[in-house]
């Protein structure tokens, strides 16, 4: 049986392009708004683990659209920039 050379890297959510996939690593809370920003997220379902799909990214720094657990949700730029996934490199 022979297994595919497969990498991962972490990047930012906005680094997906339409039709990619990615797991979530990690959140980068902002400036003493950490425990509201990540229960936020949490409620939506975006925990590290979780597998997300890009579904849109809209132009022009608008916001970007994303399947999770089931469910299509739309993020703006700012919070999805600080989702970090894991995206494999094939």
């Amino acid at each position: 049986m022979e297994r595919k050379n497969t990498k991962k890297s972490e990047v930012a959510l906005t680094a997906l392009k339409k039709g990619e996939n990615g797991t979530v690593s990690s959140i980068k809370t902002g400036h003493g708004q950490g425990s509201i920003f990540e229960k936020r997220l949490m409620d939506m379902g975006l925990t590290p683990g979780t597998q997300v799909s890009v579904v849109k990214s809209a132009p022009f720094h608008g916001p970007i659209e994303i399947r999770v657990r089931g469910s299509r949700l739309a993020l703006g730029r700012g919070m999805a920039e600080r989702i970090f996934v894991e995206k494999e490199k094939k």
